[in-house]
């Protein structure tokens, strides 16, 4: 990870737990089912809140904060159990059913709050500046699926396909022979799922910050001081 690269307004962590079972990714894929089934309804939430939230930008330039706050909640929860299952395999700590932060969870997601948005980029961000991101999402992701979930926010995913689905599995096989979580995979995948939580925060229309391209590799993001203007999004220009 780059030090001296600004920090983006979310901000996603993840601490490997040192001891991880060897077997037990093999069945997290049923012990993943109850969080599954609230978060497919909580993306439904997510989809509507994040349309009331466009007309909201739209004629006022702000994002209600309630609603802000729910849609980093489904964020933080599908982190949480992406983290804890094929986004990852990071800790074999079950993920608690909750939408806020649980500082002793070794996956964690937070979204600085915008004060203003701009009214032009909510018109185009979501489907246009975001498309190359997308492509590389996609990648990331799972291919056309993620893509296509991320540009109409019309359900979750917990990256389970894709080039982070494929690294954790070389992870979980690791696991299975040595009991070893290859620490340059975790950085990697950690790095990939970053890219992948901006792309969507950016696409919700949650900040006006471009997404960088770049892999801030590592189970920490870059963190401002408590008194560093950086975690407040700068908003783009007005589009005339």
């Amino acid at each position: 990870m780059d030090a001296s690269a600004p920090p983006y307004p979310l901000r996603l962590t993840g601490e490997l737990s040192p001891h991880l079972s060897r077997g037990l990714w093999l069945v997290k894929w049923l012990l993943a089912v109850p969080h599954l089934v609230v978060l497919f309804f909580l993306w439904i939430g997510f989809a509507v809140v994040s349309a009331v939230a466009f007309f909201a930008i739209l004629f006022t330039r702000r994002y209600p904060r309630p609603l802000f706050n729910f849609n980093v909640g489904v964020l933080r929860w599908t982190w949480r159990l992406g983290f804890y299952s094929y986004s990852a395999l990071g800790t074999d700590h079950y993920p608690p059913f909750t939408l806020k932060d649980v500082p002793d969870y070794p996956a964690r997601l937070e979204v600085a709050y915008p004060e203003s948005l701009s009214r032009g980029l909510v018109l185009v961000k979501w489907w246009l500046l975001a498309l190359p991101h997308y492509l590389v999402v996609a990648v990331f992701a799972g291919g056309a699926w993620a893509g296509i979930n991320a540009a109409h926010d019309d359900t979750g995913w917990t990256s389970g396909g894709g080039l982070i689905g494929l690294l954790a599995l070389v992870a979980g096989v690791g696991l299975l022979f040595t009991r070893r979580y290859p620490k340059g995979i975790f950085d990697f995948v950690l790095g990939m799922n970053r890219w992948v939580y901006r792309v969507a925060a950016y696409a919700a229309l949650m900040t006006d910050t471009y997404p960088p391209f770049r892999l801030d590799l590592g189970g920490q993001d870059p963190t401002p001081d408590a008194t560093d203007d950086a975690i407040v999004p700068t908003p783009a220009p007005e589009f005339s």
